[in-house]
Order: C-alpha cells, then structure tokens, then sequence
C-alpha cells in the first residue's frame, strides 16, 4: 500500500489506533468493574460516587474528554506535584490523555453491563462460597466473575466497537493515529476521497476483527458450545 507515498503513514496511524484501543479496553474493564462493584456495594458512599460518575461521564460528549484532559490534565497534576513541593512542568501526553479519556468513557458504559451480569448471578453462588469457607473477594474472583465474564462479553464487545471507533477522536489533539495521518496525506495530495475511503475501510477491518474475536470468546466461554465442537 504506497498511496503516492503515504501508505507507511496510514500503516503507523494503524497501528497507533490499535494500541490505544487496547490500552482503553484494559484500563475501562477495571474501571467498569469497580463501578459495578460500587453500585451494587453495601456503602452508601461507594454508590453514591458510581452512580455519579457513570451519570455525568455517560452525559457528556467523548471529544470533550480527550480536549478536557489533555489541556487541563498537566494543570491538575501540577496541583497535586505542588503539595509534595515540585513545582516543574508537567506535561500530558497526545497518547497518555487519549487513553485516559477513552477509558474513562469505556468504564461509564462497562459499569452497567458488569453491574447487570452480576445481577443475573444467583445470590446462591454467592452463599455457596462463603459456605465453603471462602472469603467474599476469593468467592467473587473464583465463583462469580468467571460467570459474569460469560454474560457481560456480547455488551463488552459492541463498547469496544464503539471505543475503536472513537479512537478518531483523539487526532484533534494531535496524536498520529488513521486520521490524523489522512489528513496529513490529504494536505499534501489535495485528494480528500481516497484518504477517507482508505481510512474507512481501515476501521471496516479493525471493527470486523473486534467482531471475529468477540465472537470467539463468547463460544470459549459457552459450555455448550463447547461441547457441541467437541
């Protein structure tokens, strides 16, 4: 794929997108996991700060995230540096406040999935474990989140669908991802219609292989379905 030389381009750009969609999805599966177990907790509090977070962050626009980060993030973390006595710059990165925002958005959505899987766990699960003498954090990470895994996959894959594609979002701030790199190919060649449709159809084959793949862990963590290949 040259592109009159700006193939290797879009190819970085590529694999940028891929590693900040990853990143997100990792860091947004424990935020959504301890925003469910927030929810879902015996304290008020802990609720209270769930509900609030996945209220405001699910109200507000993913582009206003990324900008709101990367501009007032290294004034936040001056603030805290300020109180341990540094006082030197600091500064947030293109990658760094993408990843953050994405994840941040990700976790808000995740939180309800996780929170109605583990709904869907019988209370019975629960009193089974502790009745065996396990603990509540070794009973929920050996008995209940294996099943809540199963259950929350199909919701956790269109999120991921979702957070691929807003990935593009991350390029107003200036980080080299697929767009970005388009529109550097477009300032130079003048041909906006073939660096979009190439870029289309970049993420038409990332969110296709997001799709494969999800398919893939649903049947892994079917029983039957297992059993029906085997």
């Amino acid at each position: 794929m040259d592109l009159q030389g700006f193939g290797h381009l879009l190819i970085s750009g590529t694999w940028i997108t891929i590693q900040l969609a990853i990143a997100s999805l990792l860091v947004g599966l424990v935020f959504g996991l301890m925003g469910a177990a927030a929810k879902l907790s015996d304290n008020r509090i802990a609720r209270w700060l769930a509900t609030g977070y996945t209220t405001l962050v699910r109200g507000l626009p993913e582009l206003l995230l990324v900008l709101a980060i990367y501009f007032g993030g290294a004034q936040i973390l001056m603030w805290i540096a300020g109180w341990f006595g540094y006082d030197e710059f600091i500064e947030v990165g293109q990658f760094t406040a993408g990843v953050a925002a994405l994840s941040i958005a990700f976790g808000a959505y995740a939180t309800e999935v996780f929170r109605m899987a583990m709904l869907a766990i019988p209370k019975g699960q629960w009193e089974a474990g502790l009745a065996c003498g396990m603990s509540k954090p070794r009973t929920f990470f050996r008995i209940i989140l294996p099943q809540v895994w199963r259950l929350a996959i199909p919701g956790l894959g269109n999120l991921f669908q979702v957070l691929l594609k807003d990935t593009a979002l991350v390029s107003v701030v200036g980080l080299n991802d697929i767009m970005r790199q388009s529109q550097v190919a477009i300032s130079s060649t003048k041909e906006p219609f073939t660096f979009f449709m190439v870029a289309a159809l970049i993420y038409l084959l990332l969110t296709a292989a997001a799709t494969s793949f999800t398919m893939l862990m649903e049947r892994m963590s079917n029983p039957a379905a297992r059993g029906n290949r085997s």
